[in-house]
């Protein structure tokens, strides 16, 4: 299990949003790439220096510092759609080997290069991914797959390198909730809303909003 490449954001504009920027387009870069625990939402910062997010409503924080995507996961998609993906291209800062990142249970913390990170949950798509990809119906095909890919946040600082080993340290005991699950219940299969609920490492906010939508019905 290891880190094929770290990959950082280059600015470019955001039609699909109407932002004056985005961060998708990120590219693999050499040497070893310090992360920090950015702070709350709201300010662009994520946890690899040189990357940033511009849309602080959604994006970027504590609890979406870094985003990992399986390089299997990017490889079964060149074959259904016919093309070539780049390590980064779907916006993800660690293009991972080895590991499902999608069956790491919410809580679980890998130690990566001097860093240990902490799987905090999955990427939902937003319009600009579905800009970005620019193929036809891809948030119902990427949702429908559910290999999301995770969020982390920074337990411990470090830095990171292309070929760095990934080596889980602990995985909760209380649950059995994976990526996977909590963005099948979040999106497709709201009858799951009840198993994420005491989920302690899932945002805060977002348990907040499974708790408002178990009110109206799971709706």
């Amino acid at each position: 299990m290891r880190v094929l490449s770290v990959n950082v954001g280059r600015p470019r504009p955001n039609p699909w949003k109407h932002l004056p920027a985005t961060g998708i387009d990120k590219r693999p870069v050499t040497g070893p790439v310090a992360v920090t625990v950015p702070g709350p939402k709201g300010n662009g910062d994520v946890g690899l220096a040189g990357d940033r997010v511009y849309d602080l409503k959604h994006h970027g924080g504590t609890d979406q510092a870094v985003y990992a995507y399986a390089r299997e996961d990017l490889d079964g998609w060149e074959r259904e759609l016919g093309r070539t993906f780049t390590a980064g291209f779907f916006g993800e800062n660690l293009t991972t080997a080895g590991i499902d990142v999608n069956a790491a249970l919410i809580g679980e913390r890998w130690r990566i290069g001097s860093t240990v990170l902490e799987v905090s949950g999955p990427r939902v798509p937003c319009a600009t991914f579905a800009g970005w990809l620019d193929e036809r119906g891809w948030m119902r095909r990427f949702t429908q797959a559910a290999v999301p890919g995770p969020y982390l946040r920074v337990i411990e600082p470090g830095h990171i390198s292309a070929g760095d080993a990934i080596t889980v340290l602990d995985r909760p005991t209380d649950h059995e909730v994976t990526v996977a699950l909590s963005f099948r219940a979040m999106t497709t299969e709201p009858e799951l809303l009840p198993l994420l609920v005491d989920v302690a490492a899932l945002p805060a906010a977002e348990r907040a909003a499974i708790r408002q939508r178990l009110a109206r019905g799971g709706r």
